[in-house]
């Protein structure tokens, strides 16, 4: 795992070597190994290097024979060797024994093809001195990540944004729509970031940008799913056989392997077939209370037989490690788990160099419970659409708390409306209510619906479960899950690897139908069929915990009045009124309604605020503190 930096000059001069290196070194984090450079005419490149794969030979950039076409690669390429010996058939010379290299050469053979036959994660810019044209590519899920800046002078571009503040003249400042689709979906959504001026590469795209700045952007990859009604016994065993095959391709490396694992039966199903493989060590953590995912995780391991390391984390260290945390997520991501996941990176990195992990299982094989939501719903969906209205404004009328108001809301609500993905914060009647300014934009910017209804629009062939999905394979997944993934695992420069993510089993998970996905009671039905007698039973059939922070009681207590003065010191009055959000916690601390997560959502972007925005911030390259971490 790397970190890329690049920039392109449309008056055809070199990017100074002074610019590049302050791009590089504000993501040491990403490759503490080696560093590399290359300049030319109206392009500069890039790198540090976290050695994986050919620790020796693997320096970056790398180039082809002739040194006419010059690459700079965050990620792995796992079937790599496979192509490489495919290339040297066609006459094609290797100098290392990277995979890096075999990008290059595929490359030259297929042009911007090349992305389509890639396994693997991968963030990448490919500088071609003949065609003095640059090729960027992002991998089919959005595992690993690609920012760019770009204006009709120049296009600045890094695996972090931080590296993109690097350049002379870059402007700081909060993208207002971006913050509106933030406090609902509690991250903004892809191809914007909350900087105004800086995009993302979404997930299965590529780009293509030439000398005189002209820039084109294309789709090569798209998750639909497309069931096919065959023997459940079948599907069953095309699951064992695959995920076997994509967990020892993803073990290929040079370095220290381990494996995430917390009390569920994705990490479990990564352990046990890692453990088919080579002896392993295991990571979890939790926190004091009921819900502690150590607890199980330590017996798993110990019936996997793993040698196993464990943490609990306490409510002190959670809340000191938000200004790193905050720094290294680059943009606000309101998800609490972030946070626990920065504390698993760290306890991993004092043991191994890689690990995997079980994110994706949940979006391929229907894993979260929400999916359940149209089965019970189904009583309401044959009423007729007048009807459906109808009884909608009548159950809006009843009192809160009345049996069964709920139940008619949401029945009635068409899906379009009612799922934009895993969380749904703010509404934007609650945004009106919150915003100092811009609610002006609430009725002319593109919001969540619209933006969740680009990927209805292509399903209106599926089931309401394979929709929401969707939704979730090309928001939730790239924006929240992946995101946090990345940015927190390379905060201790550790590799994560999801061999869910795997481009061979969507292939096959897109195919199951719903009806094997959701049945008897519970979600991930057929996976956890195929894991019988791999996985212990006491885990087979365990709900979904997903890192379970006590948010709700933090909130209640002292803490409480830490997060709402961190709020007031992020200096966001301009954004979001104070006034309402103390009255949100008052709420919450009486007993009046659950407000634990929009508070969190509107701290993480004040915090996010200090750190990038107010001078003097770390953000902005000062050493001022931000003050999250008083004890109590």
């Amino acid at each position: 795992m790397c970190g890329i930096t690049g920039m392109m000059l449309f008056n055809g001069l070199a990017p100074s070597r002074e610019t590049l290196q302050r791009m590089t070194d504000v993501i040491a984090h990403r490759g503490p190994n080696d560093t590399g450079f290359l300049t030319d005419a109206g392009v500069g490149l890039g790198f540090r290097r976290l050695s994986i794969i050919d620790i020796r030979e693997g320096h970056q950039p790398l180039a082809n024979e002739d040194e006419s076409v010059w690459i700079i690669f965050n990620g792995e390429i796992y079937n790599y060797k496979e192509l490489r010996s495919m290339l040297i058939d066609r006459g094609h010379t290797f100098r290392t024994a990277s995979d890096t290299e075999t990008i290059v050469h595929l490359y030259e053979e297929f042009g911007e093809d090349c992305v389509k036959m890639l396994r693997g994660m991968f963030g990448f810019a490919i500088w071609d001195m003949k065609k003095r044209r640059l090729l960027a590519a992002r991998d089919h899920f959005g595992i690993k990540p690609f920012y760019y800046h770009h204006t009709a002078e120049r296009f600045v571009f890094g695996s972090e944004i931080k590296s993109l503040l690097q350049a002379e003249g870059m402007e700081r400042s909060v993208r207002p729509e971006s913050l509106l689709n933030y406090l609902t979906f509690q991250y903004v959504p892809e191809p914007d970031t909350m900087f105004s001026g800086i995009q993302k590469l979404r997930p299965g795209h590529y780009l293509t940008v030439t000398e005189d700045g002209r820039m084109n952007v294309t789709r090569y990859y798209d998750p639909m799913f497309e069931p096919e009604d065959r023997p459940f016994e079948e599907y069953v065993e095309e699951i064992r056989v695959r995920l076997k095959d994509s967990v020892e391709h993803h073990l290929v490396s040079d370095v220290e392997r381990g494996c995430f694992l917390s009390s569920g039966i994705d990490s479990t199903a990564m352990a046990a077939h890692m453990s088919m493989f080579e002896s392993i060590r295991t990571f979890s953590v939790g926190f004091e209370g009921a819900n502690n995912e150590t607890v199980i995780a330590e017996q798993t391991a110990k019936a996997l037989g793993t040698k196993h390391f464990s943490k609990v984390i306490t409510e002190q260290e959670y809340f000191d490690s938000l200004p790193k945390a905050a720094w290294h997520q680059d943009e606000p991501v309101a998800d609490p788990s972030a946070i626990a996941l920065y504390h698993l990176a760290e306890l991993a990195r004092q043991h191994v160099t890689v690990v995997l992990s079980g994110e994706g299982a949940d979006e391929l094989f229907g894993g979260y419970r929400i999916y359940r939501e149209p089965l019970s719903l189904k009583p309401l969906a044959w009423l007729p659409a007048p009807l459906m209205r109808a009884l909608h404004q009548l159950a809006a009328l009843l009192p809160q708390g009345f049996t069964g108001r709920n139940y008619l809301l949401r029945g009635t609500t068409p899906l379009t409306e009612r799922f934009l993905g895993n969380a749904k914060i703010f509404t934007e009647d609650m945004k009106a209510s919150v915003l100092a300014s811009h609610a002006d934009l609430l009725g002319t910017y593109k919001n969540p619906i619209q933006i969740a209804g680009d990927y209805y629009d292509k399903t209106r062939h599926l089931d309401p479960v394979s929709r929401m999905q969707y939704i979730d394979m090309n928001l939730w997944l790239p924006g929240d899950i992946l995101m946090k993934a990345d940015k927190m695992t390379m905060a201790h420069s550790l590799e994560l690897r999801v061999p869910f993510l795997d481009k061979e089993m969507f292939e096959l998970a897109r195919r199951i139908p719903v009806k094997y996905r959701l049945a008897e009671g519970t979600t991930k039905y057929i996976f956890r069929k195929a894991m019988e007698g791999i996985i212990p039973d006491f885990i087979l059939n365990r709900p979904k915990l997903g890192f379970p922070v006590p948010m709700r009681d933090w909130m209640k207590g002292p803490r409480g009045t830490q997060v709402l003065e961190q709020i007031e010191a992020g200096k966001i009055g301009e954004f979001v009124r104070f006034s309402a959000v103390e009255e949100m916690l008052a709420k919450h601390r009486k007993g009046q309604g659950d407000y634990a997560r929009r508070l969190w959502t509107i701290y993480m972007f004040a915090l996010w605020h200090e750190t990038y925005l107010l001078p003097g911030s770390a953000g902005q390259g000062g050493t001022r503190d931000i003050k999250v971490s008083q004890a109590l």
